[in-house]
């Protein structure tokens, strides 16, 4: 009788678990450069005395997807959208290399690049740095250029555009890196200036899931509320012999 008990308790657990994922994809559907998390089911035997006639169901990560979401055009001239599979390079909040499909750049009190949440863009030769009440503009190949209102603008630095050749891995501050280590700037990666990449969630079909995961979630504990009154049945059967 427990059988059913465990099968249908680790069931609900795990589809808590992915109504959390879609919840926090739902969340960011309108985070720019987001990239929707995938997730999948797996079974993991429980080991012990005896013959493993148990198995965990637990949900699992698989990645993210890689596709890319609808780019906008904005006008501005700080926002910029990566091309195919480039990478904006960012300095962390740890201090180590990350990477990020976000592009709304702003200049702070400092005068230093840095995207819209504060961290520090990474340059060329490090940090890209502004001059005071400079008109900045960004072109295709990632190189930064500022000037005064109405005169001509130089070359001030270059963004760290970089192209993985295996996919990243997304750490619990949102901001992904790769397994091996920083990855060397890409010459041939493009940007698309005055523009930003949505995020690449579907509204419609996270909710769908959602609704899904729930009725899955109840359908698992109505069985384990059906296999507590078969044991109370089969106890009160065996009390009465």
């Amino acid at each position: 009788m427990d059988r059913r008990i465990y099968l249908s308790m680790s069931g609900a657990k795990a589809t808590m678990q992915r109504q959390d994922v879609l919840a926090n994809n739902l969340a960011n559907v309108s985070t720019n450069g987001f990239r929707e998390e995938l997730q999948s089911f797996r079974a993991v035997p429980v080991r012990g005395d005896g013959a493993s006639t148990r198995a965990y169901a637990l949900e699992t990560s698989t990645g993210y997807n890689p596709a890319s979401g609808h780019v906008v055009a904005t006008g501005r001239s700080l926002d910029v959208a990566a091309k195919g599979n480039a990478w904006l390079a960012v300095q962390s909040p740890d201090g180590t290399e990350a990477y990020t499909r976000a592009g709304s750049l702003d200049v702070n009190a400092e005068g230093t690049l840095v995207t819209r949440t504060g961290l520090t863009v990474v340059g060329g030769g490090g940090p890209i740095s502004v001059p005071p009440n400079a008109e900045v503009s960004i072109a295709s190949d990632g190189t930064v250029s500022a000037g005064v209102p109405g005169g001509a603008s130089a070359p001030i630095g270059k963004l760290k555009l970089v192209t993985p050749e295996a996919p990243l891995q997304r750490g619990e501050d949102g901001l992904f890196r790769a397994t091996s280590g920083d990855l060397d700037a890409d010459p041939a990666a493009q940007v698309q200036d005055n523009a930003l990449e949505n995020s690449n969630v579907s509204a419609v079909s996270t909710m769908v899931a959602m609704i899904a995961a729930a009725r899955q979630f109840e359908s698992q504990m109505k069985s384990v509320q059906t296999a507590e009154k078969d044991e109370q049945q089969a106890q009160q059967l065996l009390s009465v012999g």
